[in-house]
């Protein structure tokens, strides 16, 4: 019973803490130079990663598509479930956990350190609101950096797809561009574009919220920063099933 009560008082700090977030993000100053360069910093950190392993996630599905869609003789379809794969689950789910794994940590560290080096303690001693000034621009970058490198990773899983069909397994470029669209709707891109967003919104408030609270030195940021990726990571993959119900179980 202790632990379910201690989990229910950390969920409940998390949403007043989350609450705090949402208020100041609407009244001014809104930083936007913080927050774009937030979101430059965390987009050309997370840009390689997410291409790497976009890329050939886009080439596997490929290949073991190649030989199930070969049994039926319908090698033709095979770019319309790259597509569809692709833009509706790959390339939102792996941006987004490279995205917690890069972005969301650095966020929990920046601010677990700032907190330990009581630098946040400072600022509110200045009269400046901390989580205005340093919470929202970073909560609102990670927020943009999502979906942002979800148009990169889906543009990486197709070409990593038109490449092992097209250039090694020897399958027309003019059938698998033909077929690419046939079974993609706008939905489709729309839909993944916002999962990622509302993917990154969970990041950052996670990472916020650890990094924010962190204490007991060393020790602390590195727990928060841990915390963070797993955390983030668990509530946006389950969070994933619903969004994609609500989207596409009417629309597919």
């Amino acid at each position: 019973m202790n632990v379910i009560a201690e989990r229910l008082q950390a969920l409940g700090r998390f949403g007043v803490f989350a609450g705090k977030v949402a208020s100041r993000a609407i009244q001014r100053p809104l930083f936007l130079p913080r927050v774009l360069d937030y979101t430059w910093t965390c987009a050309s950190r997370c840009l390689l990663p997410v291409i790497a392993v976009t890329l050939p996630f886009g080439m596997v599905i490929t290949l073991q598509g190649m030989e199930i869609f070969g049994l039926f003789g319908a090698e033709r379809m095979l770019s319309s479930l790259v597509s569809v794969a692709v833009l509706r689950e790959l390339s939102p789910i792996l941006a987004s956990v490279l995205v917690a794994a890069q972005g969301g940590s650095s966020c929990a560290a920046e601010l677990g350190s700032m907190r330990i080096k009581e630098e946040l303690d400072a600022t509110e001693v200045m009269a400046v609101d901390g989580i205005k000034y340093h919470v929202v621009p970073r909560v609102m970058a990670l927020t943009l950096t999502c979906p942002l490198l979800n148009v990169v990773g889906s543009i990486s899983g197709l070409f990593g797809g038109w490449f092992t069909a097209v250039l090694i397994k020897g399958e027309p470029s003019g059938i698998f561009l033909d077929q690419l669209w046939k079974l993609t709707t706008p939905m489709d891109v729309w839909g993944g574009t916002l999962k990622t967003t509302i993917f990154g919104l969970v990041i950052g408030l996670v990472s916020a919220f650890h990094g924010y609270r962190a204490s007991g030195g060393a020790a602390g940021v590195g727990l928060a920063v841990n915390n963070t990726v797993v955390q983030s990571v668990l509530v946006f993959i389950t969070l994933n099933y619903f969004l994609t119900s609500a989207m596409f179980g009417v629309a597919g």
